[in-house]
């Protein structure tokens, strides 16, 4: 058989994808004599394109999900998109204004009818750079969240909650995007700290020549001003009790009014209020009934009610209304101030607070069991540090603003009467019939149905129970057999946002839990610790990764350094590791199958190294299943790459090896086949294409009898005395070749090893194998340390190589006189440290243990230095 000498990825892993989507192993089917294993995949927005977070999260999903198959799960992991409402509609009025098209020109039917055509042209373009990365998705399952099924589930949902009084409407304070020119949740906000100026504004007491100075960070808001507070502790505004100041450039007289709220530490100890534009302002509005003029409109500049820059920017006006401020002598002084301001999540333009008409879900009762069930670890958080968080997201909760002021979404099924009432329906027709048991004289053409759609989490939150038409037939066979799901991958930016909210839906409509385990992953960042992202320019493009360094060397590049829920420092030679870690692999496969085999040979010998693997591959198999249990992916790929790496291929398959130009002895052979076998399974999870292609290569296989779904291996008994002694053999081998490498002498010449030990019986199994790969003459047990040699010491017993015509003496005597001084010393420092009585007594029993071995190592050692100085005088 000819072996390609250098392994091809992108050949390899076309052909494989290829072959397991023909084969349809991806697909998932109910099957009651198999225990389901279900991932839903975090839906990317149909505007996205694959990033370096991506690559993360779906590669650990991809890893958990071919694991669970070959372990004779039922794997099914569902791939979807999410419509995405903001980014969507902002790349379609982008897509229009390309072709000279306003989208205030249109009508509503013909946006939707552009906004699925962008849709269908680039809405799957995700998925399919997923498939590259070899994600093992039932692609026959790839759902979107406006498909007809998704969308009827949103708005039965909405319907249900409305009538149980958990949806209400009302003008409320909330985050407002001028450019989206939509409300956004506080999850949907992000707080940044920027360079401001802080303005000290006089307000004239009426009446009177005083002011009271007010510090702004938004003197535009000032037009909108209806009172000014102060706390009712502070001696400084006593006398302000039943007075009113005039609001600068608008001159409208406003009450003092008196709250602890404000604290008489902060600026001035006098603050300013404006309900409609400051959510703390707002609650003190409600409380003290306080006017609320509403200066900015919806697109971010000042409104009528504003009576001043009306039509102006808010940010242009900021900087007019300063200098007015100055013009009427009002302004004391302007400061440099660092202070937190939020931005819209989509678009990056600065929030608004504002009093909008929104609707809202009342979140106190239904966030009740999505609390507790984590909080008793029904549902577990992987790293559980993410618990207080939740806990305190959950406590703190908010009522959640579910309508979004845009055209691409689920529209909110609520139609309007002649008179102003509403109907909330699941359709127009059941909306008329409610209507006409109002009125019946109402028509269709009476109706009108709210122009606001749901926020995009409003659907997504459903996406567990939804994907398998759980509200559409809760009776399916699907929804009965695969939910709830098992493991959730997912970043922790989005636990509030979908996680928490998913968890929710899940106790409202399954009765139970919608996943048992949810591992977070951590921000792809740069090695300067900062986020990829396209606007910094530091995030790679995956797929380039993919093609220079293979789909296998990307995943195991990024999962090297991915612990769970902290972040992934990605730096390209991470992949470079990747990919030499396949080359390695590839070559090992090539010298494997390179060997000539004797059928009729055998060779002894060679026991004490199966031996010695078997029991190495259990050790590691139980380590791997102990880090998946405990989700450490990234632990869990390193014990797999030391077995192979450093233990398979450069101790292993060294140790067997036949001599060059030898045939290997059948027996051995088979041996290691299997071993290889065992190995690739355990790596097929992390590195599917290299693995699979190794699988075919390394045997015959029948059709079908693929790798992606061979079986997982089985763990078995480790001999740990097998291990330790052989892990001393190699310390021998290696302090050998240690040896030949200071003192410059060739490999090829054989030496002589002198053994002193209390059990001199120990080595007995393994001579042959030293004298193999030490390249030795012979082996001599001895009582005393011979003439002329130098030596080491291995976990108390000492080893000597007669030096004669080797070496030279007098350079060797000083060598160990330096190394004897060295020794010494470390001697000391642990001595210190072992009579040191707080550190023996309060130190675990295993630390103390170490530090005592030190010391006995540190001993022998310097014995056999002596001796070896002493022969040598």
């Amino acid at each position: 058989m000819s072996i390609s000498a250098k392994y091809n990825p992108a050949e390899i892993e076309d052909k494989w994808y290829k072959y397991w989507m023909d084969n349809k192993f991806f697909h998932s089917k109910p099957n009651p004599d198999k225990e389901p294993y279900t991932v839903v995949i975090p839906p990317p927005n149909v505007t996205g394109v694959l990033h370096m977070g991506h690559m993360l999260n779906n590669t650990i999903q991809d890893v958990l999900v071919r694991k669970a198959r070959m372990e004779g799960k039922e794997a099914c992991w569902v791939p979807g998109t999410d419509h995405a409402s903001i980014a969507t509609e902002a790349k379609v009025v982008a897509m229009l204004k390309e072709r000279g098209i306003d989208k205030k020109s249109i009508s509503r039917d013909e946006f939707l009818k552009y906004a699925w055509e962008w849709k269908e042209k680039y809405g799957g373009i995700i998925l399919e750079q997923l498939k590259k990365l070899g994600a093992s998705c039932d692609w026959d399952r790839t759902r979107f969240t406006m498909e007809e099924d998704l969308s009827d589930a949103v708005i039965k949902v909405f319907v249900d909650l409305y009538n149980k009084g958990k949806i209400y409407r009302g003008i409320r304070m909330v985050n407002w995007d001028p450019q989206g020119q939509t409300a956004l949740s506080d999850d949907e906000v992000i707080h940044k700290e920027v360079n401001s100026k802080l303005y000290y504004v006089k307000y004239q007491i009426e009446g009177s020549d005083e002011h009271v100075i007010i510090a702004t960070t938004r003197p535009e808001t000032i037009l909108g001003d209806t009172a000014i507070c102060v706390n009712p502790e502070d001696e400084r505004y006593a006398h302000l009790k039943g007075k009113k100041v005039i609001v600068p450039v608008v001159n409208r007289s406003v009450p003092v009014i008196f709250d602890e709220y404000v604290s008489m530490e902060f600026g001035t100890g006098a603050l300013k209020i404006t309900p409609a534009h400051d959510v703390n302002d707002y609650e003190l509005g409600i409380k003290h009934k306080l006017e609320s003029i509403d200066v900015i409109a919806d697109d971010g500049t000042m409104s009528e009610a504003a009576q001043h820059f009306v039509g102006e920017d808010r940010f242009v006006v900021r900087k007019k209304i300063a200098k007015k401020l100055e013009e009427l002598e009002l302004l004391e002084k302007v400061e440099d101030y660092k202070n937190s301001v939020g931005f819209s999540e989509r678009t990056d333009a600065v929030i608004e607070p504002k009093l909008s008409m929104q609707w809202f879900l009342k979140m106190e009762e239904i966030t009740k069991p999505a609390l507790e069930n984590v909080m008793n670890d029904e549902i577990q958080l992987h790293p559980p540090k993410f618990k207080n968080m939740y806990r305190s997201w959950m406590e703190n909760v908010r009522d959640w603003c579910v309508s979004r002021q845009l055209w691409w979404g689920h529209r909110i099924p609520a139609f309007y009467l002649p008179n102003g009432e509403y109907i909330v329906a699941e359709t127009a027709e059941e909306a008329l019939k409610l209507a006409q048991e109002k009125d019946s004289s109402i028509k269709a053409e009476d109706l009108r149905q709210d122009d606001d759609v749901l926020d995009t989490w409003f659907s997504s939150w459903l996406w567990p129970i939804s994907v398998f038409d759980g509200f559409k037939n809760p009776e399916n066979e699907d929804i009965k057999y695969y939910y709830p799901t098992n493991d959730l991958v997912t970043a922790p930016e989005i636990l509030f946002f979908w996680v928490a909210r998913m968890i929710i839906a899940g106790y409202e409509y399954m009765g139970e839990k919608p996943f048992k385990n949810v591992y977070l992953t951590g921000i792809v960042r740069d090695k300067q610790r900062r986020k990829m992202s396209k606007s910094l320019g530091n995030s790679p493009d995956p797929l380039d990764l993919i093609k220079e360094f293979g789909a296998d060397g990307v995943r195991t590049g990024m999962l090297f350094s991915s612990p769970a829920g902290n972040d992934l420092l990605f730096d390209e030679k991470l992949v470079e590791q990747g990919r030499n870690f396949s080359n390695k692999l590839w070559n090992a496969f090539r010298l494997v199958k390179g060997w000539e085999i004797d059928e009729s040979a055998s060779n002894p010998s060679n026991k004490v190294a199966i031996d010695w693997f078997e029991s190495k591959f259990n050790k590691a198999l139980a380590e791997i299943t102990d880090h998946f249990e405990k989700f450490r992916i990234s632990d869990a790929l390193m014990v797999a790459y030391k077995l192979t790496w450093d233990d398979f291929c450069s101790w292993y398959l060294e140790m067997i090896k036949p001599e060059f130009g030898k045939p290997i002895d059948k027996a051995t052979f088979d041996a290691t086949i299997n071993f290889f076998e065992k190995v690739i399974k355990l790596l097929h999870p992390f590195m599917p294409f290299i693995t699979e292609e190794i699988w075919h290569e390394i045997r015959e296989r029948k059709d079908g009898e693929c790798l992606i779904v061979a079986e997982w291996p089985k763990a078995s008994v480790t001999n740990e005395n097998l291990l330790d002694n052989t892990e001393r053999v190699f310390e021998i081998i290696t302090q050998v070749r240690n040896f030949r490498n200071n003192k410059g002498i060739s490999p090829k010449e054989a030496l002589v090893l002198a053994i002193k030990s209390s059990d001199q019986g120990l080595y007995d199994a393994f001579e042959d194998l030293i004298i193999k790969m030490a390249n030795l003459e012979r082996i001599d047990k001895v009582a005393e340390q011979p003439e002329n040699a130098t030596g080491f010491v291995v976990k108390g017993d000492e080893f000597f190589i007669p030096t004669d015509g080797l070496i030279d003496a007098e350079k060797e005597m000083e060598e160990i006189q330096k190394e004897l001084e060295y020794t010494k010393g470390f001697l000391n420092s642990v001595q210190k440290k072992l009579s040191n009585e707080r550190f023996v007594s309060n130190a675990p029993e295993k630390v103390v243990a170490m530090e005592q071995q030190k010391k006995a190592d540190a001993e022998a050692k310097i014995k056999a230095l002596e001796e070896q100085l002493a022969t040598l005088k």
